[in-house]
């Protein structure tokens, strides 16, 4: 395989403030963390005890003890985090040309959290030999993978940050599995997951300093080299820079910090975005001041983060992991950084697919489609496992009154994504937008999980209403963002995951508060219709069968739009009109999938493209079509998310997502 050729890191669009700079930033954030120190050591230990405290405690003075073996070793440990995170995010940037290049946007986090909690669940030995190993392990297959699926389009910096994000969510989902397999510990699992700051030694900080300063002795060699790659490839060839393994020590480096911290802290989100961005920003053109202000800046930026959450949250800081904090920082930077970036996208890899024949006669394979739909139907009602293995059970009244509302469930909630899907693809004349890639789902659950929170009872339509209006202003926010860059296919995908990376650190927060919904809510947003009931069943199914007859007669709308404006107005379509009505359809289609099997499932995505495959290529073939491919996916996955881990149960939301972010992965490969 050729090496491949990257382009030269892009550049920010906006001109860095002649009277700022990343000295008064930094000096700025340092300080401020200071000063917020300050208060909340006074507010745990009196002033005048701190040196003893620090030095030597009193055995019998709990705040003393406190004060010496958790809230110093966390102050320094944010400090320290952050900037290691900040390092390793400068690094990846430098090396890939890439700005938005870091830890999180390329998988490191996620892969390395997935090796650590594998490890825990089935291989301890393996963590005697050093955490730090099996995170590494894990964040390096998944930068792996990243370079996989944009390999092919040259690294290109916007496929690149989109295959990260891509896995990142896929192998969050894998890690949202196994705790629900595993469901003892999972609350704690889940809290350092998320980025848990909180220390009862300093054994954190004695584990990772000894490996920075290693990091840094071999970094330091090759510091004038990688100031080189600001040239290009052939000019920094041309001074003697070997390319190839400079780019895969710095890379190895990068990545064995990242997953240090992530063994130590679990992960934390977008620092190493973050503070090399605002440097950039802020006039620091050169790596080698990047090198020096990135680090300084990623302390401050966590241990200020990480403070504000102890003084506001006050006894439940310990639970709010500071990692979810810092993505809700992170994710809206990455969307104002996106229209700022002149990025190349890089050139399309040759398809080396066969376009399946359109069928002018569709009825017969839409009639297969749906004996297949009713085929399944039947095998997840009367066949399962039980105590005494696996039965055939058509005459029990009970076990039928247990499954059916879960079948329909799944039915509806397929069809209803998968008619959102065809949509949002025609309405954007993007094949890769789902309303699980672009953030619509995440945007109907945080409606939905605000009823949760605020009204102790809530009816079908009340929930129908509230997750269809997060699922359109966040519709409505993609447009907003996207209308800038002419609604580049690339660049909207990336705004859709940022969207849903800031809904899901809004959704971990409200897990770790210690609510007791929490449980409950975190099983509904792994796709689980454990707990449907008949009266939502039905509901959730006549919503699907009203909504598809609402759509029907859409198709002429969905047939000229993808032609262009021009084209559209032209042959007589209504563009304001028609696209607000599709926008708001595709809205309430999402948000009534979102009620039954969470945000997460890619059948959005997954239906229409089985459909295109199949030669249902018009609209009115292709909906109907990717409606009973969606309902079809979602009763199997139901029904073997029932089954396979007897008597554990995987969520059929989550088990579709496992498959159906394999097949997003592998059109973002094709593409």
């Amino acid at each position: 395989m050729n090496e491949a050729r990257l382009p030269l890191s892009g550049n920010l669009a906006t001109t860095p403030s002649r009277r700022s700079s990343p000295a008064s930033l930094t000096l700025g954030l340092l300080m401020l963390a200071g000063l917020l120190a300050l208060i909340l050591l006074a507010q745990r230990l009196p002033p005048a005890l701190w040196m003893q405290a620090a030095w030597q405690p009193a055995a019998d003075d709990m705040p003393q003890l406190v004060f010496h073996f958790s809230l110093l070793p966390r102050l320094l440990m944010a400090l320290l985090c952050g900037a290691i995170l900040a390092l390793a995010g400068t690094l990846m940037q430098q090396v890939l040309r890439n700005p938005l290049a870091s830890p999180t946007t390329l998988g490191v986090a996620s892969g390395a959290q997935l090796g650590l909690l594998v490890a825990t669940l089935w291989a301890p030995w393996l963590l005697d030999l050093g955490r730090e190993w099996v995170a590494l392990v894990g964040g390096a297959l998944a930068t792996a993978l990243v370079f996989a699926l944009a390999w092919r389009r040259g690294l290109a910096p916007l496929t690149l940050i989109l295959a990260g994000l891509v896995v990142t969510l896929y192998l969050s989902a894998l890690n949202t599995s196994l705790m629900l397999i595993q469901q003892q510990d999972m609350n704690a699992v889940f809290i350092w997951g998320s980025g848990s700051l909180s220390q009862n030694s300093w054994q954190g900080l004695q584990f990772l300093l000894p490996r920075l300063a290693v990091v840094l002795l071999l970094l330091a060699p090759l510091l004038r080299p990688l100031a080189l790659l600001e040239l290009d490839d052939n000019g920094a060839r041309s001074l003697g820079v070997p390319l190839r393994s400079l780019r895969l020590i710095t890379l190895a480096l990068a990545v064995y910090l990242a997953a240090a911290v992530v063994s130590t802290v679990g992960v934390i989100g977008f620092i190493g975005l973050a503070a090399p961005a605002l440097v950039r920003l802020l006039g620091a053109r050169r790596f080698n001041q990047r090198l020096l202000w990135s680090p300084l800046l990623g302390a401050g930026l966590l241990s200020c983060t990480d403070l504000g959450i102890q003084l506001l949250a006050g006894p439940l800081a310990e639970l709010l992991p500071t990692g979810a904090a810092t993505a809700l920082l992170g994710a809206p930077l990455l969307l104002w950084l996106l229209p700022r970036l002149n990025l190349p996208a890089g050139q399309p890899a040759a398809r080396s697919q066969v376009l399946a024949p359109r069928r002018d006669r569709p009825l017969p394979l839409l009639l297969a489609l749906f004996a297949a739909f009713l085929v399944a139907t039947g095998l997840a009602l009367a066949i399962g496992q039980g105590v005494d293995g696996w039965d055939w059970r058509v005459s029990d009244a009970q076990l039928f009154d247990w499954r059916w509302p879960r079948v329909m469930a799944a039915a509806a909630a397929g069809c209803m994504l998968a008619l959102a899907g065809c949509l949002i693809q025609r309405l954007t004349g993007n094949p890769m937008a789902s309303p699980e890639v672009l953030g619509i789902s995440a945007g109907a659950a945080m409606g939905l999980i605000a009823l949760l929170f605020l009204l102790p009872v809530s009816t079908l339509a009340l929930q129908l209403g509230l997750g269809g209006l997060g699922a359109g202003l966040t519709l409505l926010l993609i447009v907003a963002i996207s209308h800038r860059s002419g609604f580049a296919p690339e660049r909207v995908l990336l705004i859709g995951i940022s969207i849903t990376a800031l809904f899901d650190a809004l959704q971990v927060i409200l897990l770790a508060g210690g609510d007791p919904r929490g449980q409950n809510l975190l099983s509904w947003m792994s796709g689980s219709t454990y707990f449907v009931g008949p009266g939502q069943a039905l509901g959730v199914g006549f919503c699907s069968i009203v909504l598809l007859l609402a759509a029907l007669p859409l198709c002429r709308w969905l047939e000229l739009l993808p032609l262009g404006d021009g084209s559209s107005r032209s042959l007589g379509v209504p563009l304001v009109r028609s696209r607000m009505l599709l926008l708001g359809l595709a809205a309430l289609l999402t948000a009534g999938a979102t009620l039954v099997i969470g945000p997460l499932s890619f059948i959005g995505l997954l239906a229409p493209h089985l459909a295109r495959l199949l030669g249902l290529v018009r609209a009115r073939s292709q909906l109907l079509g990717a409606a009973l491919l969606g309902a079809l996916v979602m009763v199997l996955a139901d029904w073997l998310g029932r089954n396979l881990l007897f008597p554990a149960q995987l969520p059929a939301g989550l088990l579709a997502s496992l498959v159906g972010g394999a097949y997003f992965m592998l059109c973002l490969r094709r593409h």
